[in-house]
This record gives structure tokens, sequence and C-alpha cells, in this order.
């Protein structure tokens, strides 16, 4: 029995966290439809409690139709009650979001805690977003506040952003990676989540279940959940998501969407292979799954021997819908993104966000058009080279603290590394995590990103040597 233990602190009476406990692996979909639950005796035993604390949570939640007993058969998951609001009342605070994700770990308190007290010696390796010294120097339209305003005015009209941007976005993914795509084939939005807002709201419903990798920074969305949908963790392996964990999902689970991350995968730093790319369009075509393909990091490879082509490139039928975004290129201060795909799905999502009114402003949308045309391509080289340059310095430093006892694969692009220390317990890299909190070093539980296994995220995009 994996992963079946209470919290260490616990808030409420002992059948109620069992309770919680068991919704939360439903939620997660490590609990699926009409699975079996363990036997009362066993999960007792596991979690340690009294045998009638168990029957009572059990007995709870059947009253609530959120599981099904079956005399001389066990206890089943309510396979008519997999949706996120399992229970028939209203509770405020809890209903749009899951438990792990309000859940904050002793570590991450006492990260918090650090960053308050030392807000400009500690070494934040968790953040994500690039530092400031990375940013580049952005010129502001020299444009009269009433000029920017019938700027404005002018494309109130147009849905999918101004045509300029769309331009400068085409020849973007023309130059950078050799896909062309119509202009009707872009939409712009205010970055990758306002984009997986609008594919949520207006391609998927209550109750879907969607692949995403494990682990994964999609894991830690609250967007998922708020939009009703159940997330399906797919295993990766040194190539990228397994094809043999997609056909295990997609047999398990009415698969909607797969949502992929394959270039420089956060957290992770994985690059998807050629081949697997392939294997991955092939299945979900033959199943009809769509993709949603978040390529972040895509133009960051300081490894010029590696292939970080997207999915994209290879989509000869329609079936990915392909994210960009200027946060990891100009900083996250700068909001806007790009969304390409089926010309008839864009219009659909472009006409639910101006239902919602949450389109981009003009001014972004011009600032973004100038640094694309103008200042991308010298702003990238140097980042690029800074990358590769801080890559090095955190992978050696690592290697001067742990030896051989820490586990990573040496960064190529991206911001992330992914570490584990294979022959350590759970407890054992929590200490070590905690020791290099002390020196005010934080980074990023692999918790947060759906990971058991005791693997932890650094950015090495802000480090300094210690």
């Amino acid at each position: 029995m994996e992963n079946w233990s209470l919290p260490e602190t616990k808030s409420k009476p002992l059948y109620q966290e069992i309770m919680l406990l068991i919704e939360e692996k439903i939620r997660s979909s490590q609990l699926a439809p009409g699975e079996r639950l363990p036997a009362e005796r066993k999960l007792a035993d596991t979690l340690d409690v009294n045998r009638s604390t168990v029957i009572r949570a059990m007995e709870e939640l059947t009253a609530q139709g959120v599981l099904t007993r079956k005399k001389g058969s066990g206890t089943f998951v309510n396979p008519d009650k997999w949706g996120l609001q399992m229970r028939p009342m209203i509770i405020w605070g809890s209903a749009l979001t899951t438990e792990h994700l309000k859940r904050v770990s002793p570590y991450q308190q006492a990260a918090e805690r650090m960053k308050a007290q030392f807000p400009k010696t500690v070494l934040d390796l968790s953040n994500g977003s690039l530092p400031s010294d990375l940013l580049p120097e952005l010129h502001a339209p020299s444009l009269s506040w009433k000029e920017l305003v019938e700027q404005e005015k002018a494309q109130v009209a147009v849905t999918h952003g101004i045509k300029s941007l769309r331009e400068s976005v085409q020849r973007h993914l023309k130059r950078t990676y050799e896909i062309t795509v119509p202009l009707e084939e872009i939409l712009i939005t205010s970055g990758t989540q306002n984009a997986l807002f609008l594919i949520t709201q207006g391609l998927l419903k209550p109750g879907d279940a969607v692949g995403i990798e494990a682990p994964s920074y999609f894991y830690s969305l609250r967007l998922f959940q708020a939009a009703g949908l159940r997330i399906v963790p797919i295993k990766m392996d040194s190539e990228g998501m397994t094809i043999k964990g997609l056909q295990e999902a997609s047999l398990n689970h009415p698969l909607k969407m797969v949502f992929l991350n394959p270039i420089f995968q956060n957290p992770t730093g994985l690059v998807m292979s050629s081949k697997r790319k392939t294997e991955i369009l092939d299945y979900c075509l033959l199943k009809r799954i769509p993709i949603v393909e978040d390529d972040a990091y895509g133009g960051l490879a300081f490894d010029e021997s590696m292939d970080y082509l997207p999915l994209k490139q290879l989509d000869t039928a329609q079936q990915v819908i392909y994210l960009g975004t200027m946060s990891k290129l100009a900083g996250h201060h700068l909001r806007v993104g790009w969304m390409v795909g089926p010309q008839a799905v864009l219009k659909e999502l472009a006409d639910i966000r101006l239902q919602i009114d949450s389109e981009v402003s003009f001014l972004p949308q011009f600032m973004a058009d100038t640094f694309l045309r103008n200042e991308l391509e010298d702003h990238l080289q140097f980042v690029r080279t800074e990358l590769a340059k801080r890559a090095q310095e955190m992978e050696a430093w690592l290697r001067e603290q742990f030896g051989d006892s820490i586990q990573f694969d040496p960064a190529k692009g991206g911001f992330h590394l992914y570490c584990r220390f294979p022959n350590q317990s759970k407890k054992e890299v929590e200490q070590i995590l905690m020791t290099l909190l002390d020196q005010q070093i934080i980074v990023s539980e692999g918790e947060k990103f759906g990971d058991h296994t005791n693997g932890f995220r650094l950015s090495f995009i802000h480090f300094k040597q210690p």
C-alpha cells in the first residue's frame, strides 16, 4: 500500500483525517472510479489506528455517496461520484481546490519565514522567474496616453490580438522552430495560465480526466481543480512521458486531453526524444486525444546538440494546441503569450475571453511586438550564455557539497535542475533540505509537483556561489 499515511500534525478527529485522505486520493486519481479500497483491517494497520476508526470513516463517505459498500466484496469508489464536489453541501473555501494545494509542509513554512527574515541574503532556488539581472531593457512606445487609448480603441474588433504582434510571433516560430502557421491560427494571450484557463473552460467540462506528466508543475495549478478536472499522472523515463504509462492511463480513464511540457520539462528539465514525440502523437491521434503543449523553455537551449523542437513542429493532423510565453524570455512583468491551434477552436476560445472581459491590453502587446521584432535574438543569446554558466556553477557546487550521493542530469537548457538522493530515506532528505535552509538556501520540494520519491527542484537561474 503506497502513500497511505496521515499528516503528522492532525487538526481534526482521526476518522475525519482518514476521510480527507481517501477523498484526496480520489481527486488526484490515485483511486479510480469503481476501484476497491484496501481492506479495513489492513488500512487500520497501515495508518496505525483502530479498525473502528476506519469503519466510521468508510461509513461516513458511503452515506455521502463518495463510496459504495458491497457485502462480501469490499468498499469501492462510487463511479457515479467522480466529480470534484463529492459532498452534497456547501463548504466555502474547499470546493475550488484540493487538500494537497492548501497543505503547507513544515519545510515550506520554514522557507517562508526565512525569506521574510532575510530577504536580501537568502538564495531562493525555488523561484522560477527570470531574475532582474537577466531582464531585457524593454522600451516603452513613444506615444502619448491619448494616442495609446486611440490605438486600443482601434483594436476592439481584433479578438485574436493585434495583427503586428501575431506577425512577429509567426516569424519567431518560423525562425526558431521552422513552424509555418497562418495568422488565423495564432491567438494572443496574457500568458500560459490565461491560455490554460481558456482551454479548461472552453474545451473541457467538470469530471473530465486529463493526463499530465509525473512529476509536473501542472499538478500544482489550482485552475485544473477549479474547473473540476481529474488529473491523471503519467510516468516519465529519460525520454519523457512513457507510451506504456499513456496507454494504461487512457485504458483506466477516459482521457479527454493530455497536457505536456516536453522541452526542458518543469520540474525535471527533461527533453522528450524525437522518437517519443512521434509515438505520443501517433497514439493520441489513434485514440483521438487532443494535446496541449506548453513550450515555455524551448528557445533557451544552450546545448546545440539537443533536439529542442516542439511536438507542434511534427503536428500534421491539427491535434496539438501549442502555448508560448514571453515571461521566460522577458520576465513575468510582460504578461503576453500565444496559443497556436485550429482556427475554429481559437475562435471559440476568443469568444469566451470576450464574454468574460479578459482581453489583453494594447500596451503590453505593443511592447511585446517591439521586443520580438528588434531585441529578441540578441537578448536570447545573452540569456543562454548566462544560463549555461550558472547551471555549470551550480552543478559543480552540488558535487562539491554532496559528491556522488546526489543524482541529477546535467542541464542542457531551460531554468531547472531536478535532484534526488537515491540512497537516502525521506526523513534523511528532509533533513538535508533543512540543513540547506539553515544556510539560507531554498529549494522546491518534489511533492509540490506530485513527486513522492524525495526529488527536489533547483532553479539555477538564481544561483550565486554561497
